[in-house]
């Protein structure tokens, strides 16, 4: 498969990565010649320098029928163009295209009847999913699936946690009216599928799956967690954090800080119960003064990597109880100190994902991608009868011939949510969702969800 990136700054790097180590044969393009060169030593890919929404860079970077092109650079009216032109000088079988202002994605039939296949939005991806772990406190990740009604969660096991140092199986008798499902347990770095008679050890990361309803009571089995949250300060008044206060104000005492006057002054007319502060995140007095010793969770949410770091760490220092940040170097994530930061949200391996699931050649509706350094992903996929499937269909699911390093966690069948059971019979147009711990021969996994 053809795919033309447009835009060589971190989304398109990243996404250039993935996808060249996914056999897909990429071609990417950006008018920083430096950029592409490194991209080109490391990876097995071509490169053009140009703009990418100019009709002659885009027949120079190959643009034909059989290229899916993404376009990810930071200006949305060059995204918008590059996918108008590439669909009607080049026909290209597939746009798909990174939109970051509302405005824009409330109004894509004005870009003309198809130009646009699929619209992405990362700081829209990245809110959601701030919400969600705010509002779950203790857990780490969490995925949506299966248009909501499942959540695949990572948490971190404490020495305070009910299960800590017993077996798995014993979450059943402590939780026996709950629907839970444990595919993937992360121990010192090193992926394991577990089963009913692993130890929960502390510091281990587990993945689980259940609904939104009962994460709090799986979270609170691996560790304690006081859920009694009730203060916030947000650094960086940009979409992303005025975003995060006009969706949590009305339950969360918030106040939000940005240096620039306009800024504040803008979102302070368009919240209503959120404090506006100028000023910087770094300041130590502005944020003693603020009562930081306070602060149930600080979330610093600018486009700079460093000045989330570091008011993290002074918040951390000055009492604030838990930190959140965005980190759009994702090489930063496993070096961050878990004493100063507790959670870093990386906003590449969130668009990665968005794109994934889009590129799928089988019925996949929802592809994530768990850790991008080891590909660990999690993927929902409906099986069809076609020549890889027709045998399997009313045999359990234990029985179908998995990769290595990957279980399947769950079956959606109707409106009716079955967790792993070796016991469990496969149905034709079950969704499944398949757990991937780290790289696997995954067009095995690709053939389950072809039609035919």
């Amino acid at each position: 498969m053809k795919i033309l990136i447009l835009g060589a700054g971190r989304v398109g790097s990243s996404l250039a990565s993935t996808l060249s180590k996914q056999q897909y044969e990429v071609s990417i393009v950006d008018l920083n010649k430096n950029r592409l060169q490194r991209l080109q030593e490391d990876l097995d890919l071509a490169t053009e320098v140009g703009h990418g929404s100019y009709p002659s860079t885009l027949k120079k970077a190959g643009a034909d029928e059989e290229t899916i092109l993404l376009a990810v650079t930071n200006s949305d009216e060059c995204n918008i163009t590059s996918c108008q032109i590439a669909k009607s000088e080049f026909n290209v079988k597939k746009t798909i295209c990174r939109l970051s202002d509302a405005s824009y994605l409330d109004s894509l039939s004005a870009f003309g009847e198809n130009n646009i296949d699929i619209a992405i939005s990362p700081e829209n991806e990245v809110t959601e999913h701030l919400v969600d772990l705010i509002k779950h406190p203790g857990a780490e990740q969490i995925e949506s699936f299966a248009n909501g009604s499942i959540k695949v969660v990572s948490v971190k096991a404490k020495k305070d946690g009910m299960l800590v140092n017993r077996e798995l199986k014993s979450i059943e008798s402590d939780m026996p009216d709950t629907n839970t499902f444990v595919p993937a347990i992360y121990r010192k770095g090193k992926p394991l599928i577990p089963d009913g008679k692993t130890i929960i050890k502390e510091n281990d990361e587990i993945y689980f799956l259940a609904a939104e309803s009962d994460i709090d009571s799986v979270v609170q089995e691996m560790r304690l967690q006081d859920n009694s949250s009730s203060r916030m300060m947000i650094v960086g008044g940009g979409k992303i954090g005025f975003a995060l206060a006009k969706a949590l104000e009305e339950n969360y005492k918030i106040k939000i800080i940005d240096p620039s006057e306009d800024r504040c002054e803008i979102i302070s007319n368009k919240l209503n119960r959120t404090i506006v502060l100028k000023g910087e995140g770094s300041d130590e007095e502005l944020l003693k003064s603020e009562n930081i010793e306070n602060i149930d969770i600080f979330c610093s949410l600018t486009n700079d990597d460093e000045t989330n770091i570091m008011s993290a760490f002074l918040a951390k220092k000055l009492g604030a109880k838990k930190t959140i940040i965005i980190v759009n170097n994702y090489t930063y994530i496993n070096i961050l100190p878990k004493n100063f930061v507790d959670i870093a949200l990386s906003p590449q391996r969130l668009t990665v994902s968005m794109v994934l699931q889009h590129l799928a050649k089988g019925d996949v509706p929802q592809e994530v991608l768990l850790k991008m350094q080891s590909g660990a992903e999690a993927i929902e996929g409906i099986i069809h009868k076609n020549k890889f499937t027709k045998n399997f269909f009313d045999r359990p699911i234990a029985e179908i011939p998995l990769p290595k390093n990957c279980v399947i966690a769950a079956v959606i069948r109707q409106d009716q949510i079955f967790m792993h059971s070796k016991n469990l019979l496969l149905k034709p147009n079950d969704k499944i969702i398949v757990f991937i711990l780290g790289k696997t021969e995954k067009e095995n996994i690709d053939n389950l969800f072809l039609k035919d």
